[in-house]
């Protein structure tokens, strides 16, 4: 398994699990869980523009800020899929949506198998959680956008996320 010593967590290094995605890339097919236990995958979003929004945890400052502001997102762009990623169990995350009123975007859990961390490169091997970034997809599933953080504690590029997906 590939390993990458990229990024950091609270200003200490941090190995990422799995093969780094690139532009160009087909987006490999992950399966994750919603928040009634029935397993996701690219194909539930088939046909769409995918914005993909890797977080930690939901229940911590920026992954809040940064799930709810795609969250707004999603009301507003059209023909694209925002799906939100973490490792948090189900529960939590459907906790979270509830009191923050997360209802725009998809918010789908990696606990359980690891498949979309391990598949795109983002699960932290000292944490087995997933390292903050963004991904963009096209209809196509065709990767044209990436950010891994090179800090977790720090925000990802928004803006230019979005330009990515509004120039599909």
């Amino acid at each position: 398994m590939e390993k990458r010593s990229v990024t950091t967590f609270a200003g200490n290094p941090v190995t990422l699990l799995g093969k780094e995605i690139k532009v160009g890339d087909k987006a490999p097919d992950f399966t994750c869980v919603k928040g009634d236990l029935s397993p996701f995958t690219l194909k539930d979003v088939e046909g769409k523009i995918k914005l993909i929004s890797v977080v930690p945890s939901v229940d911590t400052g920026v992954c809040e800020v940064q799930t709810i502001r795609f969250n707004k997102e999603a009301a507003e762009l059209k023909d694209v899929a925002i799906i939100t990623i973490s490792c948090d169990l189900p529960f939590a995350q459907a906790r979270f949506c509830g009191d923050k009123g997360i209802d725009n975007a998809i918010v789908v859990s990696d606990y359980k198998d690891h498949s979309f961390g391990l598949g795109y490169g983002f699960l932290m091997e000292e944490f087995m959680l997933l390292n903050r970034g963004i991904l963009v997809i096209d209809k196509d599933d065709t990767v044209k956008y990436v950010e891994y953080v090179s800090e977790n504690t720090e925000h990802p590029n928004y803006e230019k996320a979005l330009e990515a997906v509004k120039s599909l």
